[in-house]
């Protein structure tokens, strides 16, 4: 029953996310005076659909994993239609591919500026509600016969690094301990205004993934230091909401960096899978857990979608760049063969990293019927 309720609250969740990213497509699409032809949460048949008096097509569809707004006119470079309808489209001054360039780039860059202010007023909420809790990465408390204990680490050291590579914060730091059970590491770590480095060998203890199998996690034994605060005035509350939607946003792109480079492992990387059971997750920590978490995804989202990746808003952000370059767009041609490469690109990253979330869950190890 509780893995149920994850699965439900984790759809609404990225659902409601998705619905603001392709909201801001479609709010860009009516101020240019685009027509939009559909607006969809989910993939695959609608259950249910319904048209607005503006001609646009809304509906709930089968799969509830994203959803997308068609434009009219707009697509042929992934899927071609018809030559008739290509015709008529190209000869309709109202159809997408025919608008200006800013009108056209404005739409695109809607989306994740949706999901960026989204994030940006959820913190205001947050902070206005609750304050501004803050978990440092200062060791508050050091668990006997643990892990930290064996090593020598103490109540009040600050972590700096783990095998050389920085802390950029403590949920960084917890992923990072527990997807290497067993290892042997070294923190950089300072106490009494001296750097030091600390080898540490972390206990692997077993937890309960998918249908009670269990699989192995790291652990250190630590407590981290909390700061709490009291709800802010909303005049505060809205340049911290900006400030934390920027700094989590640098922290993504730091992780995805030290990723490429080879600094951090990729089986961190979580995919819809592990958003879905993370969003059930912090819904039982209460509203506050919630709406901290429905902002990170949500700036991770547009984060996301502006890399410059065919398929995505920054492949299309992309193509107009060089268009205005140019002074003429690339043919139709050229960007058919660039979506299909960034359709593989993004179908690998999607099965990889729900792979790892899989994996982090036990699956496989009770799809086998070993312990992971």
């Amino acid at each position: 029953m509780h893995a149920l309720s994850n699965v439900i609250i984790g759809l609404l969740v990225f659902g409601v996310v998705v619905f603001v990213h392709e909201f801001g497509h479609f709010m860009a699409a009516r101020w240019r005076g685009v027509p939009v032809d559909v607006f969809s949460i989910g993939f695959g048949p609608a259950l249910c659909a319904w048209p607005d008096r503006y001609g646009t097509r809304w509906q709930l569809s089968l799969l509830p994993l994203g959803g997308y707004v068609k434009l009219h006119g707009a697509g042929v470079e992934e899927n071609p239609p018809p030559p008739d309808e290509a015709a008529r489209d190209a000869a309709d001054p109202s159809s997408y591919q025919n608008q200006p360039l800013l009108t056209r780039v404005l739409v695109t860059v809607m989306g994740p500026a949706f999901n960026f202010l989204f994030a940006i007023l959820l913190f205001i909420l947050l902070y206005s509600l609750y304050g501004r809790p803050e978990i440092k990465p200062d060791i508050a408390m050091v668990a006997p016969q643990s892990a930290a204990a064996q090593a020598g680490l103490q109540k009040g050291d600050h972590l700096l690094s783990i095998d050389g590579r920085r802390i950029l914060s403590v949920p960084d730091f917890q992923a990072a301990v527990a997807a290497h059970p067993g290892a042997h590491i070294v923190l950089g770590i300072a106490r009494d205004g001296h750097d030091l480095d600390v080898p540490v060998t972390l206990q692997s203890v077993e937890e309960k993934g998918v249908a009670g199998k269990a699989h192995a996690t790291g652990r250190l034994g630590i407590g981290f230091a909390v700061v709490r605060a009291k709800p802010m005035p909303f005049w505060k509350a809205i340049p911290a909401g900006i400030e934390e939607t920027w700094h989590m946003t640098c922290q993504v792109v730091q992780t995805l960096w030290q990723m490429l480079t080879g600094q951090r492992n990729p089986d961190q990387l979580s995919g819809t899978i592990g958003i879905i059971n993370m969003s059930g997750q912090a819904a039982h920590y209460g509203l506050a857990a919630l709406l901290f978490f429905i902002a990170m995804l949500s700036a991770n989202l547009g984060l996301l979608n502006l890399f410059p990746v065919p398929m995505l808003d920054g492949g299309h952000l992309l193509f107009y760049t060089i268009e205005a370059v140019r002074g003429r767009p690339i043919s139709q041609r050229a960007q058919g063969y660039a979506f299909q490469a960034g359709l593989v690109l993004v179908l690998a990253l999607f099965l990889f990293s729900n792979y790892n979330d899989l994996s982090r869950l036990g699956a496989f190890s009770w799809l086998t019927g070993h312990k992971g």
